[in-house]
């Protein structure tokens, strides 16, 4: 693409006591059932780092690669970033030991759970950082199944170099439509492709509109039967897809989140400073333009703002 991320617009304003206090910036753009842009703001053309949202692709990827899960849920836990739950934990222990792995195995780095409940519960009981915790341990185990499939060596197998990530960069690019514009390194130590939010978008829409059994539908349905494994209980992207039928979400890092409903369109937007308590309202704005509706939309239209533990504001969509 060769041009750079050039900020957004106005997405979402902070208002305490009926005196806006801060604004966020960011950029989001919403297709239609047929992929055409039917709205959008900021910069909806240039690369971005999705960080999480690649997640979908790059589980298609080692679907396609070799990797034989029968369970739909562990299809669903490679696609994730979850919030570090105790049935988190045992799946991604399960899979790790139907390949003869431990914890050791993973790259990924330890850390406490991402999920509010669980970092607490961990901390109670005296525990502290592990690498199965960090929320990308199934995607990292998902990872290490597939090199053993493939016949691919372990070592390195987060370096771009590496056989698996090239397979991985050739599904992203394929379901953005683009050419990654850069590769960085995600949270997890895995590469993180950037791709514009329109590409992103366009590639869930290909993800809810590939044919019944394909390996695109296979993780999008995955995903959409166990949301709860792909988030948390209490997740975000969790509970759209318990809440619209059809719905496939998933967020990403630095204020990003991706989202398509099949024969209805699809939504990609960044929040420019990363904060996540805009993203929500202004994806809420952006669905409402396809017509869609449904409680936990109006749940999310607008998120509440406290002072001295009370309602005192909100964050709300200017867009």
């Amino acid at each position: 693409m060769g041009k750079t991320y050039e900020g957004g617009a106005p997405l979402a304003e902070v208002v305490r006591s009926g005196f806006v206090e801060g604004v966020h910036r960011g950029s989001v753009v919403v297709l239609d059932a047929a992929g055409a842009t039917v709205a959008g703001a900021g910069d909806v053309t240039s690369p971005v780092f999705p960080r999480s949202s690649n997640k979908p692709m790059q589980a298609v990827g080692m679907l396609r690669a070799g990797l034989a899960l029968a369970d739909p849920a562990d299809v669903a836990l490679v696609s994730a970033s979850h919030a570090g739950e105790d049935f988190h934990l045992a799946r991604v222990g399960a899979l790790l030991a139907r390949a003869g792995l431990d914890e050791s195995a993973l790259h990924c780095p330890p850390d406490l759970p991402v999920g509010d409940e669980a970092r607490a519960a961990v901390l109670r009981a005296g525990g502290g950082p592990t690498r199965t915790q960090m929320n990308c341990s199934g995607k990292h185990s998902g990872m290490l199944l597939t090199c053993l499939a493939a016949g691919w060596p372990l070592d390195g197998y987060w370096r771009p170099e590496h056989p698996l990530q090239q397979r991985l960069r050739d599904a992203v690019e394929e379901f953005t439509g683009e050419p990654a514009a850069a590769v960085g390194v995600d949270g997890c130590g895995a590469p993180v492709l950037a791709v514009s939010l329109t590409g992103l978008a366009g590639a869930y829409l290909r993800l809810v509109s590939a044919e019944p059994g394909s390996v695109p539908r296979t993780v999008a349905d995955a995903m959409r039967a166990h949301p709860e494994v792909v988030g948390g209980t209490r997740a975000e992207d969790t509970r759209l897809m318990r809440g619209v039928p059809g719905l496939l979400a998933k967020v990403g890092a630095e204020g990003v989140l991706a989202v398509a409903v099949p024969g209805v369109g699809a939504v990609a937007l960044k929040i420019d400073d990363g904060a996540g308590r805009a993203r929500m309202p202004v994806l809420v704005s952006a669905l409402r333009r396809l017509g869609l509706d449904a409680p936990v939309l109006t749940e999310y239209a607008e998120l509440p703002l406290f002072g001295g533990g009370l309602p005192v504001g909100a964050v709300r969509p200017l867009w």
